[in-house]
C-alpha cells in the first residue's frame, strides 16, 4: 500500500481568502483521503475495479449534495466548500471524484431544482446518505457534444409514460438505484425522467477495457419498453437548458477537482526531484527541472486564484455558464500538462504504479473530454466574447 505523503501546496497564500469552516472541510476529507483512499486505489485501478464501500463513506462524510439544502439531509455548504471537496477526492482519484460529482451534481441536483417537493423528500435525504446511488443519462451513442439531437424518447401511454432507447459513458450506471434520464416526449421537448432499477426493460450494461477512470465504474442505460410512473417525470424544467444546468454545476466541481490532481502530480515531482540523485546532486537543482517545477506552480496557482474567484461568483448566484466553462477548461488542460511534466520528471519510474502520475495522466485524458469536450468548451468562450454561434 502506498503512504500518502501530500504536502498542501499554497503559493500565493489563497488559504487566507478561504472561512476556518473551508479548512476545516479540506483537512477532514484529505484525512479520509490520506488514510482510507490512497492506500488502496492504486490496487484497484489496476484490477479496474471500483471500491463499491466509498458510496456509503462518502455519504458519511457529507461529500454528496454538500451545497444543497440541509432540510433535505443534505450539507447546506457553500459553493467553494463543494469544489474544496471535489478538489480533495480527485486528489485522490479522478473517478473518485466522479462518483461524488455524479452524484451530487447530476443527479440530487436536478431533483432538488427541477423536481417536485414528494421528489426531493423521497430521494435526496437516501442519495446524500449513499444510500442510493444515482447516475444521469444524456450522452448517447449517436449524440455526444450535441446533446439536443437525442434520440431516447418517450410516449404518454395513459397511466405512465413508455421510455425507448439507449444512453452511454454513463458513470456510476451499472450499480445505480436510479438514473435521472433525459427523453424526449412526443412533441419533441427534452423532460427529465427518474428511472428506477427494477423497472422492466431497463438495464445498465458495464464499459470495459477502459485505459481510463479505472476506479470509476461506467456502463450504459438501455431502455426498452420501460414503463415509468408518470410521478417521476421532472416537472419544473423542460428543455436543453435542463441536462445543461446539470451540466454547469457538475463543470463547476471538476474545475475544482482538475487542481486536486495536478497538485498530487506536483507534489509527487517535486519530492522526487528533491530526493533523486544524478551526476552527484538532486535532479531538482538542474536548471530544466527547475523550469518543469516553476512552471507548474504557476498555472497551478493561477487556476487556484480562478476557480475561487468562480466560487465567489457562485455563491453570489452571478456565476454564468459560460465562466464555469472556462475554468472547467482551464483547469484541465492545466492538470494534463502538469501530470506530463510530472511524468517526465519521474522518468521511468512515473509511468510504474509506484507512484500515481500515470492514473492521475490517464485519468485526466477522460476528464478533458467529458462534461463538455475542451473544443466544445472553447467555442462556448468564443460565442460568448463575440456573440456569434459556430455551432451552427
Amino acid at each position: 500500500m502506498r503512504q500518502d505523503l501530500y504536502q498542501h501546496h499554497d503559493y500565493y497564500m489563497i488559504d487566507d481568502l478561504l472561512t476556518p469552516e473551508h479548512k476545516v472541510i479540506r483537512e477532514s476529507i484529505r484525512d479520509y483521503v490520506k488514510t482510507k483512499l490512497t492506500p488502496i486505489i492504486e490496487d484497484y485501478a489496476q484490477r479496474a475495479d471500483f471500491p463499491k464501500h466509498i458510496v456509503r463513506e462518502l455519504g458519511e462524510l457529507g461529500a454528496f449534495g454538500p451545497s444543497l439544502p440541509a432540510e433535505y439531509g443534505c450539507g447546506g455548504l457553500d459553493e467553494i466548500s463543494y469544489g474544496i471537496i471535489m478538489q480533495e477526492l480527485e486528489r485522490c482519484d479522478s473517478g473518485v471524484r466522479s462518483t461524488a460529482s455524479v452524484q451530487g451534481s447530476l443527479v440530487m441536483y436536478p431533483i432538488y431544482k427541477y423536481g417536485s417537493e414528494e421528489q426531493r423528500r423521497k430521494y435526496l435525504p437516501k442519495l446524500a446518505k449513499g444510500e442510493l446511488f444515482g447516475c444521469f443519462g444524456l450522452t448517447e451513442p449517436n449524440h455526444g457534444s450535441n446533446p439536443a439531437g437525442m434520440e431516447t424518447n418517450f410516449k404518454d401511454m395513459g397511466d405512465h409514460y413508455l421510455l425507448n432507447g439507449a444512453k452511454m459513458w454513463i458513470s456510476n450506471s451499472p450499480l445505480a438505484n436510479i438514473a435521472v434520464v433525459w427523453a424526449k416526449n412526443e412533441a419533441g421537448k427534452i423532460r427529465g425522467l427518474i428511472v428506477e432499477r427494477g423497472m422492466e426493460g431497463f438495464s445498465t450494461p458495464t464499459t470495459h477495457g477502459k485505459w481510463s477512470l479505472r476506479a470509476s465504474i461506467t456502463g450504459e442505460l438501455v431502455f426498452n419498453n420501460v414503463k415509468v410512473p408518470k410521478e417521476n417525470l421532472l416537472p419544473n424544467v423542460e428543455g436543453i437548458k435542463g441536462p445543461l444546468g446539470c451540466l454547469s454545476t457538475a463543470r463547476y466541481g471538476i474545475a475544482w477537482g482538475a487542481i486536486g490532481a495536478a497538485l498530487d502530480c506536483y507534489d509527487t515531482a517535486l519530492r522526487y526531484a528533491k530526493e533523486r540523485i544524478q551526476f552527484g546532486k538532486p535532479i531538482a537543482g538542474f536548471q530544466l527541472q527547475q523550469k518543469k517545477l516553476a512552471e507548474m506552480i504557476t498555472e497551478i496557482t493561477k487556476a487556484q486564484l480562478m476557480v475561487w474567484r468562480l466560487g465567489v461568483l457562485k455563491n453570489e448566484g452571478k456565476a454564468t455558464a459560460a465562466q464555469i466553462s472556462m475554468a472547467k477548461r482551464n483547469s484541465c488542460e492545466m492538470a494534463l500538462n502538469v501530470a506530463r511534466e510530472s511524468r517526465q520528471i519521474l522518468g521511468g519510474m512515473g509511468i510504474t504504479g509506484e507512484y500515481p502520475i500515470m492514473r492521475h495522466l490517464m485519468n485526466l485524458e477522460t476528464v478533458i473530454t467529458y462534461e463538455g469536450t475542451h473544443d466544445i468548451h472553447l467555442l462556448i468562450t468564443g460565442q460568448d466574447i463575440t456573440g456569434i454561434n459556430a455551432f451552427s
